[in-house]
Protein backbone atom coordinates (compact mmCIF):
# COMPACT_ATOMS: atom_id res chain seq x y z
CA UNK A 1 0.00 0.00 0.00
CA UNK A 2 1.66 3.61 -0.66
CA UNK A 3 1.89 5.74 1.30
CA UNK A 4 -0.88 8.13 2.39
CA UNK A 5 0.07 11.48 4.08
CA UNK A 6 -1.93 12.69 7.18
CA UNK A 7 -4.63 15.15 6.35
CA UNK A 8 -3.49 18.60 8.52
CA UNK A 9 -5.69 19.29 11.78
CA UNK A 10 -5.80 22.84 12.98
CA UNK A 11 -7.64 23.95 15.98
CA UNK A 12 -10.43 26.70 15.47
CA UNK A 13 -11.71 28.09 18.25
CA UNK A 14 -15.38 29.81 18.04
CA UNK A 15 -17.04 31.65 21.46
CA UNK A 16 -20.22 32.96 22.06
CA UNK A 17 -21.74 34.13 25.45
CA UNK A 18 -21.22 31.19 28.46
CA UNK A 19 -18.95 28.92 25.75
CA UNK A 20 -15.77 28.21 23.81
CA UNK A 21 -15.43 25.93 21.25
CA UNK A 22 -12.52 24.21 19.99
CA UNK A 23 -13.06 22.94 16.30
CA UNK A 24 -10.74 20.66 14.19
CA UNK A 25 -10.18 22.04 10.58
CA UNK A 26 -9.15 19.45 7.77
CA UNK A 27 -6.77 20.59 5.46
CA UNK A 28 -4.13 19.20 3.28
CA UNK A 29 -6.05 16.45 1.81
CA UNK A 30 -5.84 14.85 -1.44
CA UNK A 31 -8.84 15.95 -2.69
CA UNK A 32 -10.21 19.99 -1.84
CA UNK A 33 -13.89 18.48 -2.45
CA UNK A 34 -13.39 15.86 0.49
CA UNK A 35 -11.27 17.82 2.78
CA UNK A 36 -14.48 20.02 2.80
CA UNK A 37 -17.11 17.29 2.73
CA UNK A 38 -15.15 16.50 5.95
CA UNK A 39 -15.56 19.96 7.58
CA UNK A 40 -18.94 20.24 6.63
CA UNK A 41 -20.04 17.05 8.45
CA UNK A 42 -17.85 18.46 11.59
CA UNK A 43 -19.49 21.51 12.06
CA UNK A 44 -22.76 19.67 11.83
CA UNK A 45 -21.83 17.42 14.27
CA UNK A 46 -20.59 20.51 16.72
CA UNK A 47 -23.85 22.39 16.29
CA UNK A 48 -25.91 19.15 17.01
CA UNK A 49 -23.74 18.84 20.35
CA UNK A 50 -24.84 22.32 21.08
CA UNK A 51 -28.08 22.17 20.37
CA UNK A 52 -28.46 18.86 22.28
CA UNK A 53 -27.01 20.34 25.55
CA UNK A 54 -30.38 22.95 25.78
CA UNK A 55 -30.10 26.23 26.64
CA UNK A 56 -27.70 28.41 28.85
CA UNK A 57 -29.97 30.40 30.64
CA UNK A 58 -28.97 29.71 33.95
CA UNK A 59 -26.48 32.38 35.25
CA UNK A 60 -24.09 29.71 36.11
CA UNK A 61 -23.82 27.98 32.62
CA UNK A 62 -20.93 27.24 30.67
CA UNK A 63 -20.12 25.53 27.58
CA UNK A 64 -16.73 23.98 26.36
CA UNK A 65 -16.57 22.52 23.14
CA UNK A 66 -13.50 20.43 22.30
CA UNK A 67 -12.19 17.38 20.17
CA UNK A 68 -9.24 14.48 20.22
CA UNK A 69 -7.85 13.07 17.19
CA UNK A 70 -7.56 8.99 17.43
CA UNK A 71 -6.40 8.17 13.96
CA UNK A 72 -4.72 10.00 11.32
CA UNK A 73 -3.20 7.27 8.84
CA UNK A 74 -3.80 5.05 5.98
CA UNK A 75 -5.78 7.55 4.01
CA UNK A 76 -8.75 7.46 7.64
CA UNK A 77 -8.94 9.74 10.08
CA UNK A 78 -11.32 9.29 13.13
CA UNK A 79 -11.98 11.53 15.80
CA UNK A 80 -14.03 12.67 18.67
CA UNK A 81 -16.15 15.80 19.24
CA UNK A 82 -17.31 16.16 22.81
CA UNK A 83 -18.94 19.16 24.80
CA UNK A 84 -19.42 19.61 28.49
CA UNK A 85 -22.03 21.98 29.03
CA UNK A 86 -22.96 23.24 32.65
CA UNK A 87 -26.79 24.20 33.13
CA UNK A 88 -27.55 23.69 36.70
CA UNK A 89 -28.19 20.75 38.81
CA UNK A 90 -25.72 18.75 40.61
CA UNK A 91 -23.08 18.52 37.40
CA UNK A 92 -22.38 18.99 34.27
CA UNK A 93 -22.94 16.92 31.20
CA UNK A 94 -20.01 15.75 28.73
CA UNK A 95 -21.53 14.36 24.83
CA UNK A 96 -19.39 12.64 22.35
CA UNK A 97 -19.45 11.80 18.99
CA UNK A 98 -17.08 10.59 17.06
CA UNK A 99 -16.50 9.85 13.56
CA UNK A 100 -14.45 8.42 10.98
CA UNK A 101 -13.84 9.33 7.29
CA UNK A 102 -11.90 8.16 4.42
CA UNK A 103 -9.36 11.45 3.73
CA UNK A 104 -9.70 10.75 -0.36
CA UNK A 105 -13.24 10.57 -0.60
CA UNK A 106 -14.85 12.07 2.51
CA UNK A 107 -16.77 9.33 3.23
CA UNK A 108 -18.32 8.48 6.75
CA UNK A 109 -18.47 4.99 8.11
CA UNK A 110 -21.34 3.84 10.40
CA UNK A 111 -20.52 0.87 12.89
CA UNK A 112 -22.21 -1.38 10.08
CA UNK A 113 -20.32 -0.57 6.91
CA UNK A 114 -17.00 -1.81 8.73
CA UNK A 115 -17.90 -5.23 8.13
CA UNK A 116 -19.11 -7.40 5.60
CA UNK A 117 -22.55 -7.50 4.45
CA UNK A 118 -24.76 -9.85 6.41
CA UNK A 119 -21.63 -10.14 8.98
CA UNK A 120 -23.06 -10.64 12.47
CA UNK A 121 -20.55 -7.98 14.16
CA UNK A 122 -23.38 -7.26 16.83
CA UNK A 123 -23.41 -10.68 18.27
CA UNK A 124 -18.99 -10.59 18.17
CA UNK A 125 -18.95 -7.14 19.88
CA UNK A 126 -21.43 -8.00 22.56
CA UNK A 127 -19.53 -11.44 23.37
CA UNK A 128 -16.01 -9.04 23.68
CA UNK A 129 -17.92 -6.23 25.62
CA UNK A 130 -19.33 -9.04 27.93
CA UNK A 131 -16.43 -10.41 28.91
CA UNK A 132 -14.50 -6.81 29.09
CA UNK A 133 -17.13 -5.99 31.93
CA UNK A 134 -16.79 -8.85 34.01
CA UNK A 135 -12.90 -8.80 33.42
CA UNK A 136 -12.69 -5.47 34.60
CA UNK A 137 -15.44 -5.26 37.16
CA UNK A 138 -17.31 -2.84 35.65
CA UNK A 139 -21.44 -2.85 37.17
CA UNK A 140 -23.72 -1.64 34.24
CA UNK A 141 -26.94 -0.19 35.55
CA UNK A 142 -28.47 -2.92 34.07
CA UNK A 143 -27.61 -5.99 32.88
CA UNK A 144 -25.76 -5.77 29.92
CA UNK A 145 -27.61 -6.70 26.57
CA UNK A 146 -26.63 -5.68 23.72
CA UNK A 147 -24.72 -3.02 21.78
CA UNK A 148 -26.76 -0.95 19.34
CA UNK A 149 -26.17 -1.96 15.89
CA UNK A 150 -25.11 1.83 15.21
CA UNK A 151 -22.72 2.00 18.51
CA UNK A 152 -20.65 4.98 19.42
CA UNK A 153 -16.81 3.83 17.97
CA UNK A 154 -13.66 5.04 16.85
CA UNK A 155 -11.02 4.07 15.12
CA UNK A 156 -7.54 4.14 16.94
CA UNK A 157 -4.54 2.49 15.19
CA UNK A 158 -5.23 -1.38 14.99
CA UNK A 159 -8.12 -1.42 17.50
CA UNK A 160 -11.61 -0.45 16.93
CA UNK A 161 -12.79 1.25 20.46
CA UNK A 162 -16.82 0.64 20.99
CA UNK A 163 -17.74 3.01 23.70
CA UNK A 164 -21.26 3.93 25.82
CA UNK A 165 -22.52 7.55 26.69
CA UNK A 166 -22.47 8.94 30.27
CA UNK A 167 -24.95 6.75 31.73
CA UNK A 168 -25.67 4.52 28.86
CA UNK A 169 -24.21 1.10 30.30
CA UNK A 170 -22.99 2.64 34.18
CA UNK A 171 -23.26 4.97 36.69
CA UNK A 172 -21.92 9.02 35.89
CA UNK A 173 -19.07 8.34 38.15
CA UNK A 174 -17.60 5.44 35.87
CA UNK A 175 -17.40 8.60 32.79
CA UNK A 176 -17.37 7.14 29.13
CA UNK A 177 -17.05 3.53 29.02
CA UNK A 178 -14.54 2.42 26.37
CA UNK A 179 -13.98 -1.20 24.98
CA UNK A 180 -11.09 -1.69 22.78
CA UNK A 181 -10.99 -5.01 20.65
CA UNK A 182 -8.24 -5.48 18.61
CA UNK A 183 -8.95 -5.59 14.67
CA UNK A 184 -7.26 -9.06 14.34
CA UNK A 185 -10.28 -10.34 16.90
CA UNK A 186 -13.16 -9.79 13.77
CA UNK A 187 -10.40 -10.16 11.54
CA UNK A 188 -12.67 -12.78 9.23
CA UNK A 189 -15.94 -10.21 9.00
CA UNK A 190 -14.27 -6.95 8.45
CA UNK A 191 -15.09 -5.11 5.40
CA UNK A 192 -11.53 -5.31 4.12
CA UNK A 193 -12.33 -1.91 1.47
CA UNK A 194 -12.86 0.04 4.82
CA UNK A 195 -11.54 1.97 7.71
CA UNK A 196 -10.50 -1.59 9.84
CA UNK A 197 -9.35 -3.59 6.66
CA UNK A 198 -6.16 -1.18 5.96
CA UNK A 199 -5.44 -1.94 9.77
CA UNK A 200 -5.23 -5.14 9.16
CA UNK A 201 -1.91 -5.26 6.68
CA UNK A 202 1.44 -4.84 8.83
CA UNK A 203 3.54 -2.40 6.37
Amino acid sequence: MAFQAPVIIQTVKATFPKAELYMPHISGGRSGAADKRMNQVIHHEVQRLVNSQGTLEDPRAEMLGYYEQKNNQKDYLSLSLYNYAYTGGAHGMTLQHSITFKQSTGQSYTLQQLFKPGADYVARINAIVSAQIKARSIEPLEPFQTIRPDQDYYVADRSLVIYFQLYELAAYVYGFLYFPISVYELQDIINEDGPLGVMLSND
